[in-house]
């Protein structure tokens, strides 16, 4: 067996990256991970058949795998996080105290 070295970090003020995923996505893809993991022991254990559920294993981890890395590409460091706050700035913004400063202007 070769030992394998990983170089993980790029350099200061660089985001964590490891083959191609950016900070956040790594504990995303870990954590689908993991749920699958609990998700084949609990389908085996209530005794389905063993290629039926490594195939869905499989499929469900290769989608997952696909998903993170558009995830990641797409969005970024931080672009995943400023979608989600886009989302709560408001459209418009009314403010009702320039009618009153105008009233007593003109008065």
């Amino acid at each position: 067996m070769s030992n394998s070295v990983y170089q993980i970090n790029k350099g200061i003020n660089k985001p964590i990256e490891f083959k191609g995923l950016k900070a956040q996505y790594i504990w995303y893809l870990g954590g689908g991970l993991v749920a699958l993991l609990i998700l084949f022991a609990i389908i085996y254990i209530c005794g389905i058949n063993i290629f039926f559920c490594l195939a869905l294993i499989v499929s469900l981890a290769s989608g997952l795998f696909m998903y993170v890395y558009k995830l990641s590409h797409t969005y970024g460091e931080h672009g995943l996080m400023k979608k989600v706050a886009k989302k709560s700035v408001p459209d418009v913004i009314k403010s009702y105290s320039i009618v009153r400063l105008k009233k007593q202007l003109l008065k």
